[in-house]
């Protein structure tokens, strides 16, 4: 990575072929996130093509070991599941909820590093305050303002590290108000389950539904709070209707609290932006967002904005948690953000993201006939179901097997429904996510045939 490509004249004078050509291959080149045009630096490569995964012992490239595919989808997901299914090496990734880490924006980001330690005074380089930095916590209530509807003040907001710490800091204030049991969607996000029993909180299953969460449902469940992502929910995908949220906001207004995880509400395609929950109901709603899906994970930053009655319990946990996060970084997105640079970016990746969200919807009618897809309209991943003949546990451990990784739709229920796979598009250019997706079909096909006959399914090995 770092080489800079020969300028698109001298390159099509050496291959004898037209300017156009290379230009087109440029402009794939970038598109898939090979290559970042950068103005005067020219065209510089900035994402290798994957390399195929080392041969294993028995001379299969890609092989993966007893332990890996045999126990991944095997029984109840523990909470290493995500780390060890992360560290199979797989020649198509179709993780939920991976951004294009490819198009980060390295460019934008050392100019705004770089203009950063320019201006930055020794004393910025203390302890901070553990809110987070003044300059961070301004830039995200704009932020949220223009993209979210949310008015807020900067002392209203508290900067953490990703939507994972917010759920951590929340632990000990929920039980310190008796609350004891945090209501969660189902389908629902298996990682979110997980972060809040590790807190000793229960998480009682609420049905989704075309409209959203089921708030007859979630009064049933006689929690006090609930965890929902109203905007998209995850994994179907589904936008909570009107009615829907004017009956939640009852239930909130009776004495609820909703924890409001809007976390890839950006990412929309073909429907128009839904307001956030925080800006019909401030002090019923904690709202909390990052930029994990919007730049990367690793940056590991995110914002809370809690009730009021919350707000100073949050801030005492997040002091004696690290006394704030990393200062630098947070100046650097703040100046992300005030110039503009953020929302251009966002502009760049939906492009990216809507070529491969369609992309994926071709490959699905073509390989997955029969299929029904769900939440296409927004965010980074499609959920398919289709008919329960083959357990989607099976269905994701001959993936694997195939060199396609994906997590089935079972990992995310507490309640019985439809097989399904949860299938990231985001970080996958258009050729593999075809490529991906034939796979499954195979994989379903072979699994249909060995379930209507009763034989077992044939040994494959992973793709060289």
């Amino acid at each position: 990575m770092g080489s800079r490509l020969p300028p698109t004249r001298v390159l099509a004078g050496e291959l004898r072929v037209s300017r156009g050509v290379v230009t087109e291959a440029y402009r794939r080149l970038t598109e898939d996130g090979h290559v970042e045009g950068r103005r005067r630096g020219g065209t510089v490569v900035v994402a290798a093509p994957a390399l195929p995964p080392p041969a294993s012992p028995t001379g299969h490239a890609g092989s993966i070991d007893d332990s890996a595919p045999g126990t991944l989808f095997v029984g109840e997901p523990g909470a290493e599941v995500f780390d060890a299914l992360r560290a199979v090496r797989a020649r198509v990734d179709f993780t939920p909820g991976q951004p294009d880490l490819a198009a980060f924006p390295r460019t934008a980001w050392l100019r705004a590093e770089r203009a950063v330690l320019t201006g930055l005074s020794a004393e910025q380089l203390g302890y901070g305050d553990p809110r987070g930095a003044p300059q961070l916590r301004r830039a995200v209530a704009g932020w949220l303002a223009r993209s979210r509807g949310i008015r807020v003040e900067p002392d209203e907001v508290l900067i953490v590290a990703g939507t994972a710490q917010a759920l951590t800091l929340l632990h000990p204030v929920l039980r310190a108000a008796g609350i004891d049991s945090v209501a969660v969607e189902d389908p629902g996000s298996l990682g979110t389950r997980q972060h809040l029993a590790n807190g000793a909180l229960a998480t009682p299953p609420v049905p989704v539904d075309d409209d959203g969460v089921r708030v007859d449902a979630l009064r049933a469940t006689g929690a006090r709070a609930a965890l929902l992502t109203p905007a998209h929910q995850f994994p179907t995908g589904v936008v909570m209707s009107g009615e829907r949220r004017r009956d939640l906001l009852r239930w909130a207004e009776d004495g609820g609290l909703i924890i409001e995880d809007d976390y890839d509400a950006e990412h929309r395609y073909d429907r128009p932006p839904v307001p956030a929950l925080r800006a019909l109901l401030a002090d019923h709603v904690c709202y909390a967002g990052s930029v994990s899906k919007l730049l990367a994970p690793a940056l590991r930053i995110g914002w809370l904005v809690p009730p009021p009655r919350y707000r100073d319990a949050l801030t005492e946990a997040k002091r004696f948690t690290d006394l704030g996060n990393a200062v630098l970084p947070q100046l650097v997105l703040a100046r992300l953000m005030d110039s503009g640079d953020l929302e251009r970016h966002l502009r760049l990746l939906r492009g990216r993201h809507r070529r491969r969200r369609d992309a994926m919807i071709d490959a699905i009618a073509r390989h997955l006939p029969g299929a029904t897809v769900h939440g296409a309209a927004a965010g980074l991943h499609l959920t398919v179901t289709y008919e329960p003949q083959v357990p989607d546990t099976d269905l994701a451990a001959a993936a694997l097997a195939r060199g396609v990784k994906c997590q089935p739709l079972s990992w995310h229920r507490q309640l019985p429904g439809r097989p399904g796979l949860v299938l990231g598009y985001a970080a996958t250019a258009p050729g593999a996510i075809a490529e991906g997706v034939a796979a499954l079909g195979e994989a379903l096909r072979t699994l249909g045939r060995t379930a209507r006959t009763g034989t077992s399914p044939p040994q494959v090995d992973p793709p060289a």
